[in-house]
């Protein structure tokens, strides 16, 4: 049944991790037809990732209702032809849909009308194109962030025999916000310093030598030049955790430096921080393209090398990629037009209509009258010696069902049962930023 503002479009957003979250539950407002008034249930999949309280208030979007759940949980309500929604956006790890996906085709099966299926990549896809892919087949809709990712994802699909009509393009459902207007002093007049800012990224690099360097010469930057200010923008706290682990926080890191007084860590929402930016640096993250969004001045790392493993080299061609030494002699980088508008990043004011492609699919998908059953390109025929152990990690079988023994599904979990979740995900969070670096580094003497 097509949206109406009579009846509010019901969207259920999966999510895994205060990203996957963000960009799930803005995916779902900006792909909604017209006129549509959404009524948005969020589940965060249970795991090392679950955003915190915190995490969830930074990330500025409000759910009508929230719960954690497993994946057992959530297609056990998902199976509830009473209360199914309209849209169902899966905002996880390839691996963690391919296993909904399959769950989903089999409580939905026989059914005439379905729920409709989206998923997508939270940002820059610059590792396991392929893996990645093939994990999200099956959804009605696999969102691609730019027309080049687009083409990429098609040409994936189509090369092993995958139906590729899934694949929309779209844009970052994340930005916008005010342009940058550091270049005209009238509209600057009392906006007070120079505000230089890098956001970290949880993983990227890895080693203690390579943040440590990043931080020092971020702190060298601040002292050469005490009238910036110059702020360390971090994913999150010690403790927290997003979609990537991460093992070395530079809040730990930076204890042992001794910064001076305009430099700064910072956490809240990336758009509040990039109102007062007039550099951004960054070794790869999703942040500079919200910042080349708003045509602020962008830096991509090279200091470390241009690599895959830094993800860095998806901006090969963009005219961000420069150095400390560069940034410290006061160098200014301009971005190459078209590879911005290559990557989806509408700085000519086009972005509001980069949704429309998947606002019409939503809009005619919901006014047919059955849709066919979900059918993932890995089964098992096509892979039998992959697809059950992505299936059992979520206690899942080879056709979809509940394997047994697995967590009971069919009930809500008990508060003792809801506290020992909570207790083993805080132990596992304090194993990786605490007891793992320790061992790693006894592993080198």
């Amino acid at each position: 049944m097509p949206a109406s503002t009579s009846k509010p479009l019901r969207v259920a957003v999966l999510a895994d991790s205060d990203t996957r979250w963000k960009w799930g539950s803005l995916t779902a407002n900006r792909i909604s037809p017209a006129g549509s008034d959404i009524r948005l249930d969020g589940f965060l999949l249970r795991g090392r990732a679950t955003p915190t309280a915190r995490q969830l208030e930074e990330v500025g979007v409000r759910a009508d209702s929230l719960r954690e759940v497993t994946a057992l949980e959530f297609l056990r309500e998902l199976g509830k032809e009473d209360a199914a929604p309209d849209v169902v956006v899966l905002a996880l790890v390839g691996g963690a849909v391919q296993a909904v996906l399959h769950g989903l085709a089999r409580v939905w099966e026989g059914r005439a009308k379905r729920p409709l299926v989206v998923t997508g990549y939270v940002g820059v896809v610059y590792e396991k194109l392929a893996d990645g892919l093939l994990l999200r087949h099956g959804a009605d809709l696999v969102l691609a962030n730019s027309r080049q990712d687009a083409d990429r994802f098609r040409a994936v699909y189509e090369g092993v025999g995958a139906d590729a009509g899934s694949v929309t393009a779209v844009a970052l459902p994340f930005l916008g916000g005010a342009a940058y207007t550091g270049n005209d002093p009238s509209a600057n007049e009392g906006r007070g310093p120079h505000t230089v800012v890098f956001a970290a990224q949880p993983s990227v690099p890895e080693s203690r030598k390579d943040r440590t360097y990043l931080l020092d010469r971020l702190i060298g930057h601040a002292r050469l030049h005490p009238d910036r200010e110059v702020l360390l923008k971090l994913r999150s706290k010690p403790g927290e955790h997003t979609t990537h682990i991460e093992e070395l926080p530079y809040q730990k890191l930076v204890q042992k430096a001794a910064p001076p007084a305009n430099f700064r860590l910072v956490y809240g929402h990336m758009g509040e921080v990039l109102d007062r930016t007039d550099l951004l640096v960054t070794i790869s993250s999703t942040a500079a393209l919200e910042s080349l969004h708003r045509r602020i001045p962008t830096v991509v790392l090279s200091d470390l090398g241009v690599r895959e493993a830094l993800g860095n080299h998806h901006f090969v061609g963009s005219g961000c990629l420069a150095s400390w030494d560069q940034l410290d002699a006061g160098h200014r980088p301009v971005p190459d037009p078209e590879w911005v508008a290559r990557q989806g990043v509408a700085a000519d004011g086009s972005y509001e209509t980069a949704f429309d492609a998947a606002r019409l699919r939503i809009t005619e998908l919901l006014a047919a009258d059955k849709l066919p059953p979900l059918t993932p390109y890995y089964t098992p025929v096509t892979a039998p010696g992959y697809l059950p152990g992505i299936l059992a990690r979520h206690h899942l079988g080879p056709d979809g069902s509940p394997l047994p023994g697995a967590p009971a599904a069919d009930r809500e979990p008990s508060p003792v049962r809801q506290f020992v979740r909570r207790a083993a995900r805080g132990a596992y969070r304090h194993g990786v930023q605490r007891v793992a670096p320790v061992i790693r580094r006894m592993g080198d003497l």
